[in-house]
């Protein structure tokens, strides 16, 4: 069961990190069977920001580009289903491209990233990935160029800069560094606090389950201290702004880091909230569960 949480994870935190570049779409409908992309991001050739703080993923940002994250390894069955849909796509983007009257020279061919925490050797071997340590370094093996698709192996990644934002997406020890690296990252940095946002909604999310494994348990550990941190700084940010626009932001900003998001039935506890004084109310939304609050302000 948390493995759909990660997964969704997954697609949020790439969403967050893409969509300033361009357009994302998660999931991407693939005609046919029924079947679906985790995430297809097209660039936009108008953005003038710079890409140089996503590392390693900048350089899928001139193409269009099909992320598909495994939260374990990924099979050969899986990489086969993930190259069929990258076809089905090109076919389709093909199809549009002609209805145009764009030519082939125009035609810009969709990639493919597979992003897997491991990765056998028989796997690797039998698709042809090759590494090129020169240009890409460790870690990111590609197959034939006309399939133009790469696996990235998250837990072969060196541990760097420039990797950190795939190596979040690993398990065990390589999140954790990766976690670890992107605490120290200076509080200003955008990435930085809306990866930690996302974060938070996944330790939200696993607590709501059963029975969670070593790795689970580890993560939400790992998290908590990072939790505490937000809500300190969203208490000083919401009183600050409450000054100059009134408690109902203070009120947004602690709901919002305790519980990851924002949804319809926290918003509708906002007034009840406001009828008691700042100095009663905020001890409440740092302490209580989401149904206590539920409970007592409903």
């Amino acid at each position: 069961m948390t493995r759909f949480i990660h997964d969704q994870f997954a697609k949020d935190y790439l969403e967050e990190l893409l969509t300033p570049y361009g357009t994302i779409q998660a999931p991407r409908r693939v005609s046919g069977e029924v079947r679906q992309v985790d995430l297809w991001f097209s660039p936009n050739p108008e953005v003038s920001r710079s890409p140089d703080p996503l590392g390693i993923l900048a350089r899928t940002l001139n193409v269009p580009t099909v992320f598909e994250p495994y939260r374990n390894p990924v099979t050969a069955d899986e990489v086969r289903d993930c190259l069929l849909k990258l076809f089905i796509i090109e076919a389709q983007l093909r199809r549009e491209a002609k209805q145009n009257r764009q030519t082939s020279l125009n035609f810009i061919k969709p990639h493919l990233w597979i992003l897997t925490p491991t990765a056998s050797e028989n796997l690797l071997m039998g698709f042809g990935a090759t590494l090129d340590i020169e240009e890409w370094g460790e870690g990111i093996y590609h197959l034939a160029s006309q399939l133009r698709t790469c696996f990235v192996v998250i837990h072969q990644l060196p541990r760097h800069p420039e990797t950190l934002w795939l190596r979040i997406l690993g398990r065990g020890r390589v999140q954790a560094e990766a976690i670890e690296e992107l605490e120290q990252l200076p509080p200003d940095n955008p990435l930085r606090a809306s990866s930690l946002v996302l974060l938070n909604r996944l330790k939200a999310d696993l607590q709501t389950q059963e029975n969670l494994d070593w790795e689970d348990t580890e993560l939400i550990m790992r998290l908590s201290p990072l939790f505490d941190q937000q809500l300190e700084a969203a208490q000083l940010t919401g009183l600050q702004q409450g000054l100059q626009q009134g408690e109902r932001r203070v009120v947004e900003n602690l709901l919002q880091v305790r519980f990851g998001s924002l949804d319809d039935e926290l918003t509708s506890l906002i007034d009840a909230v406001l009828q008691l004084p700042a100095e009663e109310f905020t001890p409440l939304l740092m302490q209580l569960s989401r149904e206590e609050l539920l409970e007592r302000f409903r």
